[in-house]
């Protein structure tokens, strides 16, 4: 990982290019392009293909940086586990990152890219062996990443069960802010919200949540962190399954409708705690 951020900076020098320069030009964020440089992120082949285009590089070296590439796929490495004290580079940074259509089904909790930074916290704080500065790491790398739900040319679709928004971590204050958040994001041009009502028989039985990055990898997230899988009869499978849980759903001024109302309920239970 090391050799392969040490050579993709020497060419972008020799290009005479700045890392800001280099992820304009390549399509990419800047974070992106500084964790690949420095080994903390490993790129997928999509980001490598884009900064090799965007450095010019000839046939001879892209053919290098991609046998680099493989080197670190190849190697054994352990399992991502936000929330820890040794951070594990994945793919799964840049998988996001460069995906222009993201889809979201969740039954349990909210989706990453629409999670506050406190609904995040008790997420992590959920993970095996976290620390509290493992967990403000990923935290701080969540809340980071949601800038892409506001970049032009991305479009966001998420599908949720009602119990998702029913399903609260820490207080109902929490949960206020967080679905006040969710009626701002709902708004976007570049989102779409959809919600299964609880009156609504769900089309499939949901073994968990997932999200389909383009229609060439899906990331699932488990106790222990994200995975991220890219066979294509996996995320084939995952895209017909996300297209039912879509058709099941309702949008538009039906689910604002409905997150109004979920917060009066917040609303009541907190003012019931209240003494």
């Amino acid at each position: 990982m090391k050799a392969l951020g040490a050579r993709l900076r020497g060419l972008r020098a020799e290009a005479g290019l700045t890392g800001a320069g280099l992820a304009q030009r390549a399509g990419v964020g800047q974070p992106t392009v500084s964790k690949v440089e420095t080994g903390r992120m490993v790129p997928s082949g999509d980001v490598l293909d884009r900064l090799s285009r965007a450095l010019g590089l000839d046939e001879s070296t892209t053919r290098e940086v991609r046998e680099l590439l493989g080197a670190v796929e190849a190697a054994p490495h352990a399992v991502d586990t936000p929330g820890t004290e040794a951070p594990v580079a994945t793919t799964l940074d840049a998988v996001v990152r460069s995906a222009r259509l993201i889809r979201s089904f969740q039954c349990v909790v909210l989706p990453a890219m629409l999670q506050s930074a406190e609904y995040a916290r008790h997420v992590f704080d959920s993970a095996p062996a976290s620390t509290p500065e493992g967990v403000g790491r990923a935290v701080a790398e969540r809340v980071e990443r949601q800038s892409l739900l506001y970049e032009p040319g991305r479009e966001s679709v998420f599908v949720l069960t009602e119990g998702v928004l029913r399903t609260w971590p820490g207080s109902p204050a929490l949960m206020l802010a967080q679905l006040d958040r969710l009626l701002a994001v709902e708004s976007l041009s570049t989102v779409r919200l959809g919600v299964i009502p609880w009156r609504q028989a769900v089309p499939v039985m949901p073994r968990h949540g997932f999200t389909l990055c383009d229609t060439g990898a899906v990331v699932v997230e488990t106790f222990r962190g994200e995975r991220v899988l890219d066979d294509s009869a996996e995320v084939a499978a995952y895209e017909e399954t996300f297209s039912r849980f879509e058709e099941a759903a309702t949008f538009g001024s039906d689910v604002r409708e409905l997150l109004l109302q979920v917060m009066k309920d917040f609303r009541d239970l907190d003012g019931a705690a209240t003494p």
